[in-house]
């Protein structure tokens, strides 16, 4: 057997799979484990979602391929969507392109930019895709880190002007995975002028846009000034819509960027199952502001009752402002034995926070997606196995 491309020694197994082998281990012994590691939404879509889908799929002619650019209608449907909610005018034939979710997107657009010599800046604590898309192409990654002290958003000012200058991507990310920070329109506009200053890509991941708490904001980058020409931002229906299992997304912004992204993605795929673009359709134009408000009121007394029990199991943190996380720093920094013991002992699955990058050391993420009385049960297991510690 040949042994394997060179780029395989920069990609680590991804952290998900690792912990997911762990569990299945565990659940082959009958051990019940209570997963708080993964942010799959276990909430439902909403109804039309599903009805549509069905609808579209006893069509005979929709089981065909679909353009590499998806259909018509998703992208016109996309560009409506920014345009109600964030005021922002997209040409839905060049400035939206239909994803297979917005990981493969993250990924394909680092091989349309990257190359041996070239850099990406990435957040220190940020998704590992952003730093694992940079390594698959060949490319170097920067560390940038976002600090607490900073309300965990971007210090441009601390990039150095070397790094700045060898760079062609910028990664952000608000409501932010793992941390829960918002950003500001003054925090996106400092963005955009300072990838224009730099001519990088200010590549934009908003999948959490609809989880906000406490009335925070819920903004896109290509609300500010000048955006389109720099921003390619990531949509995604997993988070939004509870569609995690049906990976639809889509990018939007720059028509340069997209039309490179589209070279990369028509070599990669051949674009989505119609149905699946139909309910995508369904979930932009018929889903309502309670129903989302619901949602995030649910998550929100997750949060809540997660927040009250941390004192307790030995972790500190601040309440987060969106997303569907809460990361936590651990009171006496060992972190691998925390997360070991919690699985092993409490049987309930954390993720180390090292996976979001060398800042994360101390902390854990929690999500937030599971079902109330199981949440509810894995806090009482960590309490009572805490106590005992």
């Amino acid at each position: 057997m040949p042994i394997p491309a060179a780029r395989l020694n920069q990609l680590p197994t991804y952290v998900f799979a690792i912990i997911g082998e762990r569990i299945r281990q565990l659940r082959a012994q009958n051990i019940d484990v209570i997963r708080l590691d993964i942010g799959s939404p276990d909430l439902p879509p909403p109804d039309i979602v599903v009805e549509k889908l069905a609808q579209s799929a006893q069509q005979k002619e929709h089981h065909g391929y679909t353009d590499y650019k998806g259909t018509p209608d998703f992208r016109v449907a996309v560009a409506e969507h920014y345009k109600r909610r964030f005021g922002v005018e997209l040409n839905p034939e060049t400035e939206v392109l239909p994803l297979l979710g917005s990981k493969e997107g993250i990924v394909n657009l680092a091989l349309a930019y990257i190359g041996p010599g070239d850099l990406v800046l990435v957040p220190d604590i940020g998704y590992p895709s952003y730093s694992m898309g940079a390594r698959l192409a060949g490319g170097e990654v920067h560390w940038v880190p976002i600090l607490p002290e900073n309300g965990f958003l971007t210090d441009f000012d601390s990039i150095p002007l070397e790094a700045a200058a060898q760079a062609k991507l910028l990664w952000v990310n608000y409501p932010n995975n793992p941390t829960g920070a918002v950003a500001s329109a003054d925090y996106y506009q400092r963005a955009v002028d300072y990838c224009r200053d730099h001519d990088i890509i200010l590549a934009s991941d908003n999948p959490y846009i609809d989880i906000v708490y406490d009335g925070g904001p819920s903004l896109s980058a290509l609300q500010a000034d000048g955006a389109k020409e720099w921003v390619v931002e990531f949509m995604s229906f997993s988070k939004s819509y509870n569609m995690a299992g049906w990976r639809l997304g889509a990018a939007v912004g720059s028509a340069t960027a997209l039309k490179h992204l589209l070279k990369v993605k028509s070599n990669m795929d051949s674009g989505h199952f119609k149905p699946v673009y139909d309910a995508g359709i369904a979930a932009l134009t018929h889903t309502t502001p309670e129903w989302a408000a619901e949602r995030n009121r649910i998550y929100q007394g997750r949060r809540d009752r997660v927040m009250a029990a941390l004192p307790q199991i030995g972790l500190r943190a601040d309440a987060p402002k969106g997303s569907l996380y809460i990361w936590a720093e651990v009171e006496n920094g060992a972190v691998a034995e925390y997360v070991e013991d919690a699985l092993c002992s409490a049987h309930v699955a954390l993720t180390h926070g090292e996976a979001y990058g060398p800042g994360g050391k101390r902390y854990v993420r929690f999500s937030l997606c599971g079902k109330d009385e199981r949440l509810d049960e894995a806090l009482e297991r960590l309490k009572q196995w805490y106590s005992k510690k």
